[in-house]
């Protein structure tokens, strides 16, 4: 809906995309749709956007079906339903949409719509894996983790959460900097899981952030800086992060502490350096 040669306009784009959509063409009813929901060019609509996209689900067309079952489950412009979110989401997994192979698999796992059934999320776990889904990887790796639809097996669940991690998702490069810790699955390192806490706390995890405080403030896999665990405490703490606000008040009490004995001592060494006096009547 860019112009290209004219002038932008919203209000064209929804011109148009409504001509095309009137006649059927799928894709145009999901802009359309998306134009209704965020008011772009016309008002703004659940209501209308939900019956667009439900036109372009209706056609078999998946990234409509992947849409209508996320207005489905957070029921926006239509009445809230995991059965009918569920029900979606298969039908755009079953054509392979990986999102949504993705979310079928969390709604079982969640028992969400469904019956609660752990060897139907591996399931779906599994087929959106095959097409390189992190989270799915993410998701993967906790069941082999927790034995759930899967049988137990630290390896595997140290092997998905690496590879989610190096796609850049958050939860599988602290897990992974877990698996380091302990030695689960792989060879206890606590460099290592230094490295994968950094990444997650990086992106902002609040957890991570909190465990990257507790490593600089022990020296654990770093060198020891109480400056860069109160750093990272803060930005935890900020994040409404209870245990890093506790943390990082013990730890500020400590640095005070440490501050004010080195003070002390300071003193008391340039009282030794200071040469005795002499009384003035001495002979």
């Amino acid at each position: 809906d860019k112009g290209k040669g004219v002038e932008q306009s919203d209000e064209q784009a929804v011109y148009w995309f409504k001509k095309a959509a009137e006649q059927g063409d799928a894709e145009a009813q999901i802009l359309l749709g998306g134009m209704y929901r965020s008011g772009r060019g016309v008002e703004q609509n659940d209501e209308l956007a939900a019956d667009w996209f439900k036109k372009a689900a209706e056609q078999n067309y998946a990234v409509g079906q992947l849409i209508l079952g996320g207005i489905y489950l957070g029921g926006r412009g239509v009445e809230q339903s995991d059965e009918s979110a569920l029900y979606w989401y298969r039908k755009a997994a079953e054509q392979g949409n990986t999102e949504a192979q993705f979310s079928v698999g969390v709604l079982y796992r969640s028992g969400r719509g469904v019956e609660q059934n752990d060897e139907q999320a591996v399931y779906w776990f599994k087929k959106a894996v095959e097409q390189g889904h992190a989270e799915a990887q993410t998701s993967l790796g906790m069941a082999y983790f927790l034995g759930r639809g899967v049988e137990q097996s630290d390896e595997s669940a140290f092997y998905w959460f690496k590879e989610a991690a190096e796609q850049g998702d958050d939860a599988a490069q602290f897990y992974l900097g877990r698996m380091y810790e302990n030695g689960q699955g792989v060879e206890q390192s606590d460099e290592q899981a230094f490295y994968w806490f950094s990444k997650a706390a990086e992106q902002g995890l609040a957890e991570a952030q909190t465990v990257l405080g507790i490593a600089y403030s022990s020296g654990q896999g770093v060198e020891q800086n109480d400056e860069l665990a109160i750093e990272w405490f803060c930005r935890a703490a900020e994040q409404g992060n209870d245990e890093a606000k506790v943390l990082l008040k013990q730890l500020q009490g400590l640095v005070e502490l440490k501050e004010s004995l080195a003070e002390l001592k300071k003193a008391f060494e340039q009282v030794q350096d200071e040469p005795l006096s002499q009384p003035a009547n001495s002979p």
